[in-house]
């Protein structure tokens, strides 16, 4: 009868070790970048516009956005991560932009942690991301549990977050990865919202892309290398040498993100594409779009912001937002279907 509660309790330290570790350690990914300095936009010293004209909105799985943006999925579980998502949903309503919430697999096994996903109070209008891993598909999770996490967040779409490095490396990591890909195309069948594939910082490659829009996914966030390594955060949680050996060895591995924009969006011209993965202001979050992104999802500096106060977080939106429409402004183009079509963006040989 103790075995849950102690997975459980397992969950919820991990959760919070999570926040003190990205908030206090050097845990960014060093020798690979997200691949977003080999382009460059070219200037117009005459845009023709009126800067007042900017339209950042866009919409994205049917629902409207005021700027395309997402808070990326972070945390939940504790009462710091309660504070923190509070923080990013009422940021997220005032500005209308998206936000998923972190791994809600500790809410299905404490259900007692589940308010401090409970977030739809705080954004009623927003675009709200729902968020389990795709592995746990293989130890007994279905549809039921699915569900579960979707009704808690009152979700317009769950994200499958994919990721095997990480759990090659965590302590105690769900490793058993066969399958699943059939598990997804189950759950997509039975569940009536869309379903979001989502790596963790390591990215997807187009060829892993076709095989999850084929499963039935809706959306592909690509959360390519080049910002936070999970593998250095698990590293930081190690039990043992061999799992801090790991962590440091693969602490840059994967696919830059804009290497997987580009290369998704060649197989797959129209699915709903999320940027993620070491974007780190507004100018990234434009090149991303203009590389054929429809949203960019921010984590770490969100939840560096959150983790000081709301106001932080107001004044992150703020500048976001003003950098986006400074590339639009400064390229000429005054929406972003426009900027995504105009080929300002170029490949620096």
């Amino acid at each position: 009868m103790n075995a849950p509660t102690n997975i459980s309790a397992q969950t919820q330290n991990r959760k919070a070790d999570h926040i003190r570790i990205c908030l206090e350690e050097d845990v960014q990914s060093h020798q690979i970048t997200n691949g977003l300095e080999r382009y460059r936009f070219t200037h117009s010293c005459l845009p023709e516009l009126n800067h007042n004209d900017i339209d950042l909105s866009t919409t994205f799985l049917g629902k409207h956005l005021g700027a395309p943006l997402l808070i990326s999925s972070m945390t939940g579980g504790t009462e710091q991560a309660a504070m923190i998502n509070r923080r990013l949903a009422q940021v997220a309503q005032h500005y209308k932009i998206a936000m998923g919430v972190g791994s809600q697999r500790v809410a299905v096994e404490k259900p007692q942690v589940a308010d401090t996903f409970a977030v739809r109070k705080y954004a009623p209008d927003v675009l709200l991301f729902a968020n389990l891993g795709a592995v746990q598909l293989n130890y007994k999770y279905g549809l039921d549990e699915c569900l579960r996490v979707v009704d808690i967040l009152e979700a317009d779409a769950l994200i499958l977050h994919i990721n095997p490095l990480q759990e090659c490396i965590q302590p105690k990591g769900d490793t058993n990865f066969q399958g699943l890909l059939d598990k997804i195309s189950k759950l997509c069948a039975e569940i009536s919202i869309p379903v979001i594939a989502k790596e963790v910082g390591n990215g997807i490659s187009a060829a892993i892309a076709n095989k999850l829009i084929a499963a039935g996914v809706a959306a592909i966030d690509v959360a390519g290398a080049g910002g936070t390594s999970w593998a250095k955060v698990e590293s930081e949680r190690a039990e043992n040498a061999l799992q801090r050996r790991l962590g440091r060895t693969f602490a840059d591995w994967g696919l830059p993100t804009a290497e997987c924009i580009t290369t998704i969006r060649a197989i797959a011209p129209d699915v709903p594409l999320i940027a993620s993965g070491g974007l780190r202001h507004g100018l990234d979050v434009a090149a991303a779009i203009a590389l054929g992104a429809d949203i960019a999802g921010l984590a770490m500096p969100f939840l560096q912001a959150a983790a000081i106060s709301e106001t932080a977080v107001s004044e992150l939106a703020e500048v976001l937002i003003a950098e986006i429409a400074t590339v639009l402004f400064c390229t000429g183009n005054p929406t972003l279907y426009q900027l995504k079509h105009s080929g300002s963006l170029q490949r620096i040989e």
